[in-house]
């Protein structure tokens, strides 16, 4: 089996970041989202993995490069426009060749993994598999409508009237018969075409569709609250690692990552915290579920429940909360307790 991971989206409701930084490769508890989902790719048994990739193509590829460090080999697709999820199919086409293949969302977050989902495909190949979620609000999803065994009847896309409250959570199991279903629709109202269409295609022809709930935790990582929460996840479950440098004058409670090179001074780390390879902390309070990237200073800082970015340099806040900093961001004496900065900017105002 392949993996096809689409990561060519524009993310525009993560601007300003996703204006010079993939939406994938956004961090999560220290680890690029993209990151996360490669691990969960591979943990599963797949090693041979297509990525989907747009306009920021070398920004993904200098992060993950080859795929020899997750124990994959991994081929890069370029897709000229984002012409939907079904089209990634047809960019893919040569690259999945006669094999069944996992199609993965690469800005979706699921900690628990997908090794149970890809052992019930293997062990039953329907046609296609879908793993779906119960969510309070189905209008806003794709929907799946089921009969008492799983197998999926229809599937209607942000339909006003849900008939289910089960969600599509973007990650689909395909046999090659996918293939002549994403050939045969055509483009959505939107101009796009739709990977629902193309199930719904197979169900319409009596193929074997079937959905499989997903009762593990599940983000989809589109927007700044749901990066701040599902870094907040994945921190809870981290255990503490000091490979870098902590002074007598400092205190660390919980579980706290200080990766190498990084240096507490004189400061409070609340866990669960994640510090950054060469990142300085001092004379500050890091608080609860805060992540801080690699290269990073913080001086004379309150912070928590944050993430900030790769080289970015903050100092003089008190009782920042909520936020996220961009890569080389900096903010200094900043009298805001919540904010989202872009990448390269700089913030400065007065107390």
């Amino acid at each position: 089996m392949k993996a096809l991971v689409l990561s060519g989206g524009t993310g525009a409701r993560l601007r300003p970041f996703t204006h010079s930084t993939p939406k994938q490769l956004l961090p999560i508890a220290g680890k690029a989202v993209l990151e996360h989902v490669l691990n969960n790719i591979t943990d599963a048994g797949i090693t041979d993995i297509g990525i989907i990739v747009g306009d920021q193509y070398d920004k993904i590829s200098e992060t993950i490069g080859d795929g020899s460090r997750f124990g994959a080999r991994i081929t890069y697709l370029r897709q000229t426009r984002p012409l939907g999820l079904a089209h990634c199919v047809l960019v893919a086409r040569e690259f999945l060749g006669e094999d069944d293949f996992l199609m993965y969302l690469g800005d979706n977050m699921l900690p628990e993994g997908i090794t149970e989902l890809t052992r019930t495909f293997a062990t039953e190949r329907p046609t296609a598999q879908i793993a779906v979620q119960k969510v309070p609000d189905p209008s806003a999803f794709g929907v799946a409508e089921i009969d008492a065994a799983g197998i999926v009847q229809r599937l209607v896309e942000k339909p006003s009237d849900p008939r289910s409250d089960l969600a599509l959570i973007g990650v689909y199991f395909f046999t090659p018969a996918i293939h002549e279903a994403v050939a045969a629709i055509t483009p959505s109202a939107r101009g796009e075409l739709e990977i629902t269409d193309a199930i719904q295609w197979l169900v319409a022809r009596d193929s074997r569709v079937k959905a499989v709930e997903y009762l593990g935790y599940w983000q989809d990582t589109g927007q700044v609250d749901s990066v701040l929460e599902c870094n907040r996840r994945i921190l809870d479950s981290i255990r503490s690692e000091r490979s870098g440098e902590v002074d007598a004058a400092s205190r660390l409670t919980g579980e706290v990552v200080i990766e190498p090179g990084a240096r507490v001074v004189r400061s409070t780390i609340e866990g669960p915290a994640f510090i950054g390879v060469g990142t300085v902390v001092e004379d500050s309070h890091i608080g609860r579920h805060t992540s801080i990237g690699r290269n990073c200073a913080l001086r004379d800082t309150r912070i928590a429940d944050s993430i900030v970015l790769d080289g970015a340099t903050v100092s003089g806040l008190d009782r920042l909360s909520r936020s996220v900093i961009g890569k080389s961001a900096s903010v200094r004496t900043a009298a805001h307790h919540q904010l989202v900065v872009g990448d390269d900017s700089v913030v400065e105002v007065a107390r």
